[in-house]
């Protein structure tokens, strides 16, 4: 079975810009990663705590989601492609600025622009993926697409790290302006010759009523909301943990960081066999629960080597069950695929900006352990829901 998903995915992808369309998910997710190894120093530059910085990993998420449903009906009425096209030159621009921000309020009112444009990025190219690829062999080609977006975390820790110990937190917004500039570039040389769907889509609330109406897809939202709350939600506080506990340096922190992003790449890589091997409601398990390990041994870990293999697992994890959500939300509105992934996406990110705030306070309050503690058992219950969800779910 594994082999004739892998080549009908071949047939199916040949000639659509899965490289192009990686490359610009790599600038996304790194635009939103890149600072969790820097918001000590950023802490430092501008004179404050580290909680008080956690907003500017809201403030790109935050606006990310909201113009979801925005661009979404935009990607279905004048063409995915083009809405990326779009998104990757303000992305360029306001990523660009970012490193000239003379105050923390500057730097989060650039990030809120960065995280807008950058909502046209992955989601959008998922769902151009979706109009092309069957479900059958879609997980699997998500999956290489993915390769791109996870080689963010393998890259922008290490990178962020050294950024910030050795040359300073500001230039790494130079270098990803750059690099969406050359996406940018090669883009607009295939943009018309390549396939774009479109369709008379438009920003209209009965299609998000109607998605609301379904109970597998107000279920799945529900779940993805909560995903991003309590999985995503606690990442940028991992590197700060990092420094302070261990007394770690920028580069260090953002070596071990990096790991994350090479479990990720592993499950790109075995999608091909987990996919069948455990089905949909067992990958959510497998995720969630190898998830909650991960963080339950680098809470009790009395040194910092094993967070080697916690961010391995993490990665892991993440993308075993959050892979399996992305696939079920290119599903939901077929004939308006960029809304509903859309959708998906703004549940997700407005989860992970409330769970970046309320992470951030318990920490505040509880302290690192108790808060992650906490988090780990949330991740347990959600593994379990999605599985009994997903069991007992038709393909929406």
């Amino acid at each position: 079975m594994a082999d004739a998903i892998l080549e009908r995915t071949a047939a199916d992808v040949v000639a659509l810009p899965i490289g192009l369309l990686g490359a610009a998910g790599f600038l996304s997710s790194a635009g939103a990663r890149v600072v969790d190894p820097l918001l000590h120093a950023i802490a430092v530059d501008f004179n404050t705590t580290v909680p008080a910085v956690a907003i500017v990993v809201a403030a790109f998420t935050f606006p990310y989601g909201l113009c979801q449903l925005l661009l979404g009906p935009v990607g279905d009425r004048i063409g995915k492609l083009r809405v990326i096209f779009g998104a990757l030159i303000a992305y360029a621009v306001a990523t660009g600025a970012c490193a000239f921000a003379d105050s923390l309020h500057a730097l989060t009112l650039l990030r809120v622009f960065a995280g807008a444009a950058s909502a046209g990025l992955i989601p959008v190219g998922m769902a151009y993926i979706g109009d092309f690829v069957p479900y059958e062999s879609r997980q699997v080609t998500l999956s290489r697409f993915m390769t791109g977006i996870v080689m963010a975390p393998v890259l922008a820790g290490p990178i962020g790290g050294v950024f910030g110990e050795y040359i300073g937190w500001r230039s790494i917004f130079l270098v990803l302006s750059a690099g969406a500039l050359i996406v940018t570039a090669f883009l607009y040389a295939r943009l018309r010759s390549l396939p774009d769907r479109r369709s008379d889509a438009t920003f209209n609330l009965n299609t998000y009523i109607a998605l609301a109406k379904r109970r597998s897809a107000r279920l799945l939202l529900i779940g993805t909301f909560v995903d991003g709350l309590i999985l995503i939600g606690c990442f940028p506080f991992l590197a700060p943990f990092l420094h302070e506990r261990f007394g770690l340096s920028y580069a260090a922190v953002g070596l071990i960081l990096s790991c994350f992003g090479l479990g990720a790449l592993s499950y790109t890589r075995l999608a091909w066999w987990l996919i069948p091997k455990f089905g949909e409601a067992g990958m959510v398990l497998l995720g969630g629960m190898i998830m909650a390990t991960a963080i339950a041994v680098g809470m009790t870990t009395p040194t910092w080597p094993p967070f080697l293999l916690v961010e391995l697992m993490l990665g892991f994890g993440f993308t075993t069950l959050h892979g399996v959500m992305q696939a079920r939300a290119t599903e939901l509105l077929p004939l308006a695929r960029a809304t509903a992934v859309s959708s998906f996406a703004f549940m997700l990110f407005m989860g992970q900006s409330v769970g970046a705030l309320s992470i951030g306070a318990a920490i505040d309050a509880l302290g690192y352990r108790a808060a992650f503690g906490i988090d780990a058992v949330a991740i347990v219950v959600l593994a379990l829901a999605l599985f009994r969800l997903l069991g007992g779910m038709r393909r929406a």
